[in-house]
């Protein structure tokens, strides 16, 4: 097979609409957080999630020292919270960590997974982190934050129709 262009590869992959979400941990120099589209569940039980960080990025660093690490989906209405903790600073957040039961967060999250680090899987230039949560919550009335295309958004409900997706017959 022929070597695949990163520029192709980038772009097909920025095609696949995701939620975005702002990793947070704390050391012993303080909180950290960075913004985050490759987050997925992993498993029920035990109840296991996955974030996917670049080998070279400092937050890996810092998840390893805290052992520890909180997943925050962003609400529809959080862009620019995304850029700032995609390192597009905006100084008028102030204070956008919050404290919750001691856990670094993100006031007003649709949901947040608190999660211990159980293993790091070496990935190519990437370390998939995977955790087992240990508390979470929920706020089900919030909309989240979706990413695609390298443009934020938020959904749009698809009409049901009397197609073979309906399962209501």
């Amino acid at each position: 097979m022929p070597e695949l262009d990163p520029t192709s590869l980038r772009a097909a992959f920025g095609g696949f609409a995701t939620g975005v979400t702002v990793i947070t941990t704390t050391t012993e120099d303080g909180d950290h957080g960075m913004t985050a589209n490759a987050f997925m569940s992993v498993s029920l039980s035990p109840p296991l999630i996955s974030v996917s960080l670049s080998r070279d990025c400092r937050m890996l660093g810092h998840v390893r020292q805290a052992g520890r690490y909180v997943v925050n989906v962003l609400r529809h209405d959080m862009e620019a919270l995304a850029w700032h903790f995609a390192g597009r600073s905006d100084p008028s957040l102030r204070d956008p960590i919050a404290r919750s039961d001691g856990h670094p967060v993100i006031a007003g999250a649709v949901a947040r997974f608190f999660a211990d680090l159980e293993t790091e899987v070496p990935a190519g230039d990437h370390v998939i982190l995977i955790g087992r949560v240990t508390g979470l919550s929920r706020d089900p009335a919030a909309e989240p934050l979706l990413f695609c295309g390298g443009r934020f958004g938020r959904l749009s409900p698809v009409p049901r129709s009397g197609n073979a997706g309906d399962r209501s017959t």
